[in-house]
């Protein structure tokens, strides 16, 4: 049994099609299987119920996952370990795009003390699927809010490091009609229009008109433009078109307005996280998450 051959069954195992896994590793699907067909020999046991061009995993290849992504993360520590300042670090990031835009200075900054040759990824994923990466080694940091770790989605095992409050503001261009109001109420926000993203920008879940966090029900508003992508949100609100209910620190950082709510009988805050799993940790991990805590 190959390590080689552990890698690409991993990355295999996280796609339903071998065309998907084999484009990832920058493989023909032809070599991909015959490496996935090596290691089924090497275990005596098919690994994949296969259907047509897609891949399922049964349950032996189910258990293998989980072992396989345990001896790659060995194999890492044991080069490290040997390797010494020769071993280049990577670290991988995820979280949402929100969350990276705040972080992403800070990281890179307690990257520095890791030596000239440490890399950051940044991974753009939902909490959830942030949170699922890091569970199972593709990742070894996710950010997340607070909320995503009340109910079932908080996973066993990890360490935690509160990073800051980030409360919501309402968000304006300078040259906006508002710009000049001192607040707004619900008398401004009959005559003005709102962008507004289909989906939560933290989980990525889709919750209606109220996804940025805001509770039309207690205050309404009019919302006139529905984007998928934060960069679309943003560059509506630059341009002066809109409105927008965005973190305060992404108001300060576009070079927006924040204006006070009046009237609002609501507050909206998320409180961010970094999570890691403490058991698979190697040193430079708890060195880069001191660096970072120094800087947050």
């Amino acid at each position: 049994m190959e390590l080689n051959d552990l890698r690409l069954f991993a990355c295999a195992a996280r796609h339903t099609s071998l065309q998907q896994a084999a484009a990832e590793l920058h493989l023909t699907p032809s070599a991909l299987s015959k490496a996935i067909k090596r290691l089924e020999q090497s275990l005596r046991t098919p690994l994949f119920e296969r259907q047509g061009k897609g891949l399922l995993l049964n349950e032996a290849g189910a258990r293998l996952q989980q072992r396989a992504l345990a001896l790659l993360h060995l194999a890492e520590q044991t080069r490290a370990e040997f390797a010494g300042a020769a071993h280049a670090v990577d670290c991988r990031l995820a979280g949402p795009a929100l969350l990276l835009a705040r972080y992403a200075p800070a990281a890179a900054a307690a990257l520095q003390g890791l030596g000239s040759a440490a890399r950051l990824r940044l991974l753009d994923l939902f909490e959830l699927e942030a949170l699922q990466a890091l569970q199972r080694g593709e990742a070894d940091f996710a950010l997340v809010s607070a909320a995503v770790l009340a109910g079932d989605a908080a996973p066993a095992g990890l360490a935690r490091l509160a990073l800051e409050t980030l409360p919501m503001r309402l968000g304006l261009a300078p040259q906006h009609p508002l710009a000049a109001a001192r607040n707004v109420g619900a008398t401004e926000l009959e005559q003005a229009d709102f962008v507004c993203p289909t989906r939560s920008l933290f989980c990525g879940l889709r919750r209606g008109p109220g996804s940025d966090g805001w509770r039309d029900e207690a205050l309404p508003r009019r919302i006139r433009y529905r984007v998928d992508d934060l960069h679309s949100l943003l560059t509506l609100v630059r341009s002066g078109h809109a409105l927008a209910y965005l973190p305060e620190f992404l108001i300060q950082q576009e070079g927006l307005q924040a204006k006070p709510l009046r009237g609002a009988p609501f507050h909206c805050e998320e409180q961010a996280l970094l999570l890691w799993r403490p058991a698979a940790a190697m040193g430079w991990q708890a060195r880069w998450v001191e660096g970072l805590r120094g800087l947050i």
